[in-house]
């Protein structure tokens, strides 16, 4: 029997390499999306269906459910991979992002985790994967929400490793580093104030940083995909997998020098004083 991966956020990105790369590989793919709709290249891939799932909107996360547990006998993983980032100032920020930020990023993650979770217990087996990140263990300026919503994705995914392994169920931890992905687009969010105007030198060194940055300075989705193929499958108590050159460059510099030499690193390359 074909085993069978749901993905959130599978329109793009990360998300959509896994969707092809774990169709490629045999699996069924169950590609949740906001808008399947617009979608028309995945629809055409053997083993891939399509299914709207809106992680903010938990009639959506139990529709999705419901269907895609009709047509599939078994889930062998899960991958909560719908996410975006808040950039700017945290003061600039206004309540509303700040809470669709957590509510997408993870209440959403929470919410699809949960409602897949009996599945799981019934089959007493399968993989629910996160999509962290880097910036889950190392932080940078103007994206403090961003960060925080990926402290708080290690921290449970961690927890939720312990309440699981005794049904047989397991926990991963996917943290990439840069993604040549449209996270610098429409996956990411801006807090700007024509008011408040102080931060704008941090703003600017920021943006003239990420626009200076080469295609050397990005990994591809697919490599994603192939780290997550990994997790689902080497069968092991693995908790986190980093994927990228940079991401394990700069968790490893962390984790070596320690916090205080990582925190001066940061603001000599963005010029903090």
């Amino acid at each position: 029997m074909k085993k069978t991966i749901v993905i959130t956020g599978a329109s793009s990105g990360i998300g959509r390499a896994t969707a092809v790369y774990f169709a490629n590989k045999g699996w069924n793919v169950a590609a949740t999306m906001r808008n399947p709709e617009k979608e028309m290249e995945l629809q055409t891939i053997e083993n891939i269906k399509v299914y709207q799932l809106d992680v903010t909107d938990q009639k959506s996360i139990e529709g999705a459910y419901k269907s895609i547990t009709a047509d599939y006998e078994n889930i062998d993983a899960l991958l909560n991979n719908a996410g975006y980032a808040l950039y700017g100032p945290f003061e600039i920020s206004t309540s509303e992002q700040i809470r669709r930020e957590f509510d997408v990023n993870v209440f959403g993650l929470m919410d699809v985790t949960r409602t897949f979770l009996p599945k799981f217990r019934e089959q007493k087996s399968g993989v629910i994967m996160n999509i962290s990140s880097m910036g889950g263990k190392i932080t940078f300026p103007l994206i403090s929400t961003y960060h925080s919503t990926k402290f708080a994705v290690e921290g449970f995914s961690e927890v939720l490793a312990y309440e699981l392994e005794g049904l047989g169920v397991r926990v991963k931890l996917i943290e990439p580093g840069n993604i040549a992905t449209d996270f610098g687009g429409r996956s990411m969010k801006f807090a700007t104030s024509e008011e408040v105007t102080d931060y704008n030198p941090y703003v600017e060194n920021m943006m003239a940083m990420m626009q200076a940055a080469g295609p050397d300075m990005y990994s591809q989705p697919e490599m994603v995909a192939e780290v997550i193929w990994n997790a689902a499958t080497d069968g092991t108590d693995q908790i986190r997998y980093i994927a990228g050159d940079d991401a394990k460059e700069l968790i490893s510099m962390r984790e070596k020098n320690g916090d205080e030499a990582f925190v001066k690193f940061v603001k000599e390359q963005y010029a903090i004083k």
